[in-house]
């Protein structure tokens, strides 16, 4: 995975959501910071279309709290992921019942193949340990979280 898979600008804690769908909107707009997708000029329509219809396929709510909403994007032209600590947990028809607060929209291009699920294996795995977890629920900030993702992923990608 990309040591540069997050960017700062695309993390966020504390985000307020009362649904799925409202939640999916505001990771739409917050992925819409990120580098990648800010260089092809993708919109926050285009995001939220592509996981809309993602989800339908089934739920990307994992389980422990945690959501990983993906789509292919057609024009970009890099992985990129958003982070959203939520300021409170909301239902999201998770594969466990349990509502979710840890959320990391990932995004790939169209064409992504192998590169989409490695990323899509690597943060499912980061987020299965409840260290990390409970880490991510703690930090005080934003910032915070991004250094954590970054160092998190330089052990993991090792």
């Amino acid at each position: 995975m990309h040591n540069d898979l997050f960017d700062s600008e695309c993390v966020a804690h504390d985000v307020h959501a009362s649904s799925k769908k409202q939640l999916l909107q505001a990771m739409s707009q917050l992925a819409c910071k990120c580098a990648y997708v800010t260089q092809a000029d993708i919109s926050v329509r285009d995001i939220l279309s592509a996981v809309l219809e993602r989800e339908r396929l089934g739920t990307t709510g994992i389980g422990n709290g945690v959501a990983i909403p993906h789509a292919r994007i057609p024009g970009l032209k890099q992985m990129s992921a958003a982070f959203a600590r939520l300021d409170s947990p909301i239902e999201y028809d998770a594969v466990d019942d349990r509502p979710i607060d840890l959320v990391v929209m990932l995004l790939a291009p169209e064409n992504a193949g192998a590169e989409h699920l490695r990323a899509l294996a690597q943060v499912s795995r980061l987020l299965r340990r409840e260290e990390t977890r409970n880490q991510l629920r703690a930090a005080p900030n934003a910032e915070a979280i991004y250094t954590m993702l970054n160092e998190k992923q330089v052990v993991s990608a090792a």
